[in-house]
């Protein structure tokens, strides 16, 4: 493991996103359990954005208005 931690960024993300793939739905969805009041919140917002998808604000804009780039 300690191995892994002194890949460069790039590569552990890959990695990290690489072991998700790997994993079939039923573990996936067991992997992070949501409780009732979090469905309900996304399931909301979904809605929202259904509703209105022109609302929604770009990835690259979020991260320059956070001075992420």
């Amino acid at each position: 493991m300690s191995d892994l931690l002194q890949l460069p960024q790039s590569e552990r993300l890959a990695l990290a996103i690489a072991l998700w793939d790997s994993l079939n739905d039923e573990a996936r969805d067991g992997a992070l359990p949501l409780d009732s009041a979090l469905c309900s919140e996304l399931d909301r917002r979904w809605s929202a954005h259904l509703n209105n998808p022109g609302g929604a604000v770009a990835w690259d804009e979020v991260r320059s208005q956070l001075g992420l780039g």
